[in-house]
């Protein structure tokens, strides 16, 4: 059988063009440190490092929602335990004025504080957070929770909504409590019995009324209720705790499902430096292997043999 010298080029300038091709591959993989440049290298591989790509990209979702939450929880918090101190100075206040040693002057007086933690409790009620929603006003972010009418009456503008927030696949965390929930209304009782409801901002309202006009009945009847609305705050607060705990749980488990794709998409993708750098070492010698054999190649003419 003969072979000529155009084969036996072709076949030296095609393994070259292999060792170069495998050695420039190699060279890559290095520099980009992962071990599939092209979906074309390893389509399965390929598919299966965009998969857990996208599960990791949704945990990261999940992350920044929980930090949201988080952070409107804290700002809910302080907003609550501010309206918890106020209905405390309220009630002492209110203790002193139904004090006898008082006369109408120091009353007034005692009202007049009394009026501007009243104002206080407004604000506390319409506290915004960092993104500059109401944080009482449930899916209404935008309107003030409460405002004050021309006749000094304070009406909920928010509505009942409760807004949850996707913190995992499975899991949910409420982000909000509306004003209602945590302003909530006391129960009075008429002269004949009968009971009925009475806003929050109403109850201080009249207690403060009664400071300033000398109500002693009614006076004890607001030092009751602030007792009430106390309370309601106090389970408010107990519940921005308990939601604030659930979170920081959530985000523990987050991290470590994080942690376990983060290592499965590095075995898949990332490259092996050590085993790398001994491949290309091996494709080198092969591709000045190559080189040589082809300038021996070069030389194998009838002229040559001749000469």
């Amino acid at each position: 059988m003969k072979i000529s010298t155009t084969y036996l080029y072709d076949r030296a300038v095609n393994q070259m063009t292999t060792s170069q091709s495998n050695l420039a591959k190699s060279q890559a993989q290095l520099s980009s440190g992962k071990n599939i440049l092209r979906p074309s290298d390893a389509p399965e591989d390929a598919v299966s490092i965009q998969r857990l790509k996208s599960v990791i990209a949704r945990q990261e979702s999940f992350e920044q929602a929980i930090q949201t939450t988080e952070n409107r929880l804290k700002t809910e918090e302080t907003a609550l335990e501010g309206v918890s101190n106020l209905l405390t100075r309220l009630k002492e206040l209110a203790i002193q004025a139904s004090n006898d040693t008082n006369g109408p002057k120091d009353r007034e007086i005692i009202a007049i504080e009394m009026q501007g933690l009243q104002e206080d409790l407004l604000s506390f009620a319409n506290t915004r957070d960092a993104n500059g929603a109401y944080l009482f006003s449930g899916s209404r972010v935008f309107t003030p929770a409460f405002a004050q009418q021309p006749d000094g009456e304070v009406i909920y503008q928010g509505d009942e909504t409760v807004n949850l927030v996707d913190v995992g696949d499975q899991r949910q965390l409420r982000a909000n409590r509306t004003g209602t929930q945590v302003f909530d209304r006391v129960v009075r009782t008429n002269p004949n019995g009968t009971q009925f409801g009475v806003s929050f901002f109403q109850s201080v309202n009249d207690l403060v009324a009664a400071v300033r006009s000398s109500d002693r009945e009614n006076m004890n009847r607001g030092i009751a209720e602030l007792t009430n609305l106390s309370d309601s705050v106090s389970l408010s607060i107990a519940r921005v705790g308990s939601d604030m705990n659930v979170v920081s749980g959530q985000r523990a488990v987050l991290e470590e499902t994080k942690l376990q794709l983060q290592t499965v998409l590095s075995a898949a993708e990332d490259l092996d430096y050590t085993e790398a750098v001994t491949k290309m070492q091996k494709q080198i010698l092969a591709l000045e292997a190559s080189q040589a054999s082809f300038a021996q190649i070069s030389r194998l003419s009838l002229f040559e043999y001749i000469r």
